[in-house]
């Protein structure tokens, strides 16, 4: 079969290729018109097969020089031109879809003569695809609002602007630190921050409490319990999805954590993976548990959509804060382990667990401390332990006694388990 293949003329593989990918166009772009409007159109399906093929003849005859293949593009544009003054002039119709269409076609030969075949084919579907989805983006465009051009903007800043700017030179000699590392611990974050942000505004606006879940907890699984433990104060119902809901936020957080981790530090990662996805499990497990017993009563939490706000996860000040901590939290390392040792960085990541995590841990991850790959571990699940203790006392605080009930139950099962983990890092 193989040998079939090679033997096959390459030449009378691009031609077919040609045929079929503008046949496609053809037949899709037809699909965009009514019966009513069909006569309107720049030819039928037949009239983008013709293109390409026009397009291909005209290339493969000179193939060097491409004059006649340019020539046939200006004598195409021409009947384009004809064709889109004459649109305007009796429909009072200004698009441009089949216009781009019919061009867009005629380049697909040379595409697929000079190209590799993965380009080709990323070509061909994109161009089916926004063909397709023409309905589809039009809605969409409409809930995208000015500020999220401005947000989108801030990233490409802080990314593609500000980090490759910046000097990875060593700010103290004592210590592991560069403008560099501290900016792209701020990209990192950002960016899962940003990817979050995206999915639950766009991709799923009516996300019921699990998706918040999920979607809060991959931004900030802290925060996401405390509002979701003030929304059950409110609403006073169905406390058992409300702390699934908090449950899985925290699974999100052991993902979160271990990207970070895979990203800065892959050795490390690797070497405590199985306990990263043991309590991931160990979460969503949990999670299940409180929401498989959960009964809706008439007025249901996962009817109150859009619980977390629309919230630019880029705001500069946020930035500035985090900077300001990764830097706090890179002294205050170096001197605990110069000052106190192993022991010390222990407590301290326990410590730091009832303050914002990512900072410590990202600090920890990418710091080049002179410990072992054992103790990175064991600390970043101290301060997981820590912080997951602070979440119980919010939501129990903060919610409905019910819920403070369910979520010290889930909450109890995940430290129990986290607490084997340390221990098995620590003894054997």
């Amino acid at each position: 079969m193989t040998n079939f293949m090679q033997e096959i003329p390459t030449l009378f593989i691009q031609f077919l290729l040609t045929a079929v990918f503008s046949f496609i166009v053809g037949l899709e772009q037809q699909k965009q018109y009514t019966d009513k409007e069909e006569q309107h159109t720049f030819g039928t399906d037949r009239t983008f097969v013709f293109i390409g093929l026009f397009g291909f003849v005209l290339l493969i005859a000179q193939p060097v020089e491409m004059y006649f293949y340019l020539g046939g593009g200006l004598i195409l544009s021409l009947f384009l031109g004809i064709f889109y003054f004459q649109k305007i002039k009796f429909q009072n119709n200004y698009g441009l879809t089949t216009v781009l269409l019919a061009l867009l076609t005629y380049t697909f030969p040379l595409l697929i003569v000079t190209q590799p075949n993965w380009l080709v084919m990323l070509f061909f579907v994109l161009v089916l695809i926004l063909t397709e989805s023409k309905h589809k983006i039009k809605g969409f465009s409409k809930k995208i609002d000015r500020t999220e051009f401005i947000t989108l903007a801030k990233f490409i800043i802080i990314a593609g602007i500000i980090l490759p700017a910046l000097p990875d030179k060593q700010i103290f000699s004592f210590l592991n630190l560069s403008p560099y590392k501290v900016w792209m611990a701020i990209v990192v974050i950002s960016g899962i921050s940003y990817i979050s942000y995206i999915l639950r505004k766009f991709v799923f606006p009516d996300a019921g409490l699990l998706l918040t879940g999920i979607f809060g907890g991959l931004y900030s699984s802290t925060a996401t319990t405390i509002i979701l433990g003030r929304k059950n104060k409110e609403t006073g119902v169905n406390h058992r999805e409300y702390a699934a809901a908090i449950i899985i936020a925290t699974a999100m957080m052991f993902l979160r954590i271990y990207i970070l981790l895979l990203i800065f530090n892959s050795e490390v990662a690797v070497s405590i993976s199985i306990w990263f996805v043991a309590m991931f499990l160990i979460s969503l497990g949990t999670a299940y548990y409180m929401y498989n017993g959960f009964k809706k009563t008439n007025k249901s939490a996962s009817e109150t959509m859009n619980i977390l706000e629309d919230k630019n996860p880029l705001e500069f000040k946020v930035a500035v804060v985090f900077a300001g901590l990764y830097v706090f939290f890179s002294f205050v390392t170096q001197y605990t382990l110069e000052n106190f040792g192993t022991q010390g960085l222990n407590i301290l990541s326990f410590i730091v667990g009832f303050t914002d995590i990512d900072p410590f841990l990202l600090n920890l991850f990418q710091g080049k401390y002179a410990v072992s790959q054992l103790l990175i571990g064991m600390a970043t699940f101290q301060a997981i332990l820590s912080n997951n203790i602070l979440k119980m006392f919010y939501a129990k605080t903060l919610g409905d006694k019910l819920l403070g009930k369910y979520v010290f139950q889930g909450f109890g099962v995940i430290i129990v388990a986290n607490i084997l983990v340390i221990a098995i890092l620590h003894f054997f």
